[in-house]
């Protein structure tokens, strides 16, 4: 009997320990497709300008989150919060070799204090300063987002503690915290070969004569920051386009009825790449300077007016390379701006800031200096008096950075000193309404370079408007030599990142530590199921009771 029982458990446990190994497996195991987080996320710029590298120099992206307070951060995709963000954690990250950074932006900017704001916005020119082969992505924070961080802020200060009375609780802590592996969805960035850089051209020809002075207007619609799919530029330099467009529409009214159709030609400028060293504007001054018998800017012209940043504040600043001389058009302009602010405006403080072209730097500071390399009279109106204003370049220019009533208020000065400078004219009628159509166009989507092709439908938009105003619209194309590119863009620009949920690799350890001595508890009671059996038999025999 007892060599029978024998054989029956023994074969019951070795039918059972492959089932209830499995069964031991599926619990403590978790299941890797209930537990993906997918969102998209912004890769920081990437881009080459003459022969200078800028940027990270990395896409692919598949390692495990930690967050800036754990002790080792090497080959770990270490996650910020913009709240939580300074360049001295962003250096430890990149000096502790992190295998990715992750800054998490919140979906609405204007909630957070305008001194992060201001600080991140003045820290932005820094990390593009410092070339990395650690991709850097961005990504707005989810609900779902913010509970991943959360949970990886917590295991990664558990990793600071080291006294010997928390050892214990702390080995165990780590091996059952939940982690996450941080997967990228694309390939490697390229180079993007042939692309096109591309500008646009109108103009209202002046009536009288064929040798008549030409007004140039200028503006460039691109922007730029940290990363190019958060760069909506709605004041640097969405504002500059809207008063471009707006003054447009106003002076077609004018040019359209033979008793004010003025004497100027009045030439109209969107300009491609101009957060790239204003590439379309020296394009379009070599086509029309050099490659060609004929253009309106070889002939007679009156001043070239650069229009940057004019959405907010009450200052103005004309910008000069070269003061004007006195009786000259350019003189004239300055005048008539003094007399529009002083009389009109008195809130709005006006002045000039003279700077010298300097050729030694890499990058121009205005675009008028374009202008004056060629020896062209040229200005920049701004709200800005340093061209190094963090404003210029950065991925918190939103849409609420735009003052519609200051907006209106510039474009009125602009419009009505020109109109000064050619008919004598004051009061002219800018519509607020449409002003602020323009602008609310021109921030809901990304306009950086890297992002619009010829075919790009702010481009189309942006020229079937000039058509509907100006005549002789055309575009103008830039593309970087191939053999000696002054420009290169890399694509990968935007991906989708998926947050795994993963248990660290000391849990591996310990899931094997508890296998081995399952097994082991089993073999020995298989091995000693003799001396077993007889204990249990005693264990549960019934006592006799002793009369």
């Amino acid at each position: 009997m007892f060599e029978e029982a024998s054989e029956v458990l023994e074969n019951m446990l070795k039918w059972s320990l492959p089932l209830s190994l499995v069964l031991f497996l599926v619990l403590v195991c978790p299941l890797r497709a209930e537990a993906a987080h997918e969102f998209s996320v912004y890769r920081m710029q990437q881009y080459d300008l003459q022969g200078q590298t800028y940027g990270s120099r990395n896409a692919i992206l598949n390692t495990e989150a930690r967050t800036v307070e754990a002790e080792v951060l090497s080959r770990r995709c270490v996650m910020m919060r913009l709240a939580d963000f300074s360049y001295e954690k962003y250096q430890k990250a990149l000096q502790q070799s992190a295998g990715a950074v992750v800054i998490i932006l919140p979906q609405n900017m204007s909630t957070m204090p305008q001194d992060i704001v201001q600080q991140f916005m003045e820290l932005e020119p820094e990390l593009l300063a410092t070339e990395t082969i650690v991709p850097v992505y961005f990504a707005l924070e989810d609900e779902e987002l913010l509970s991943i961080y959360t949970q990886t802020q917590i295991s990664s200060s558990s990793q600071g503690s080291s006294s010997a009375a928390e050892g214990t609780s702390l080995l165990l802590h780590t091996a059952t915290a939940n982690g996450f592996q941080m997967v990228t969805s694309g390939a490697q960035s390229k180079a993007v070969s042939d692309w096109a850089i591309t500008s646009l051209e109108g103009r209202l020809s002046g009536a009288g004569g064929e040798d008549l002075p030409t007004i140039v207007l200028v503006a460039h619609y691109d922007s730029f920051g940290v990363a190019p799919w958060l760069s909506y530029g709605a004041d640097s330099n969405g504002s500059g386009v809207a008063i471009l467009l707006e003054l447009a529409r106003l002076f077609s009214r004018l040019y359209s009825y033979k008793r004010t159709h003025a004497g100027y030609n009045l030439l109209f400028f969107l300009s491609g790449g101009g957060k790239f060293n204003y590439q379309g504007t020296k394009r379009w001054l070599e086509d029309n300077l050099d490659h060609t018998d004929s253009s309106l800017l070889q002939d007679n012209v009156a001043f070239v007016l650069c229009l940057d940043t004019l959405g907010n504040s009450d200052n103005l600043y004309l910008h000069v390379s070269k003061p004007p001389k006195e009786g000259s058009p350019q003189h004239v302009l300055l005048k008539e701006l003094e007399t529009v602010v002083t009389h009109q405006h008195p809130d709005l403080k006006f002045s000039m800031v003279h700077k010298k072209i300097n050729l030694a730097d890499d990058t121009l500071a205005w675009e008028h200096e374009r202008f004056g390399i060629r020896r062209l009279p040229a200005f920049t109106l701004s709200h800005l008096e340093s061209h190094r204003s963090p404003a210029r370049h950065s991925i918190m220019d939103m849409r609420p950075h735009v003052d519609l009533t200051k907006l209106r208020r510039n474009t009125k000065v602009i419009a009505e000193t020109l109109a000064r400078v050619i008919y004598n004219l004051t009061e002219k009628q800018v519509q607020e309404d449409q002003l602020a159509s323009l602008v609310d166009w021109l921030t809901a989507q990304p306009r950086a370079a890297q992002l619009l092709d010829k075919d790009s439908s702010i481009v189309n938009t942006l020229e079937y408007y000039l058509n509907h105003y100006l005549k002789d619209v055309k575009r103008h194309l830039v593309r970087a030599d191939k053999r000696d590119p002054e420009f290169v863009f890399y694509d990968q620009l935007k991906q989708t990142m998926n947050a795994y949920r993963v248990k660290p690799a000391i849990f591996d350890l310990l899931l094997a530590f508890c296998i081995a001595a399952y097994l082991g508890v089993l073999y020995l009671a298989i091995q000693n199921f003799g001396l077993l059996y007889s204990f249990l038999r005693r264990v549960t025999a019934p006592r006799v009771k002793q009369h």
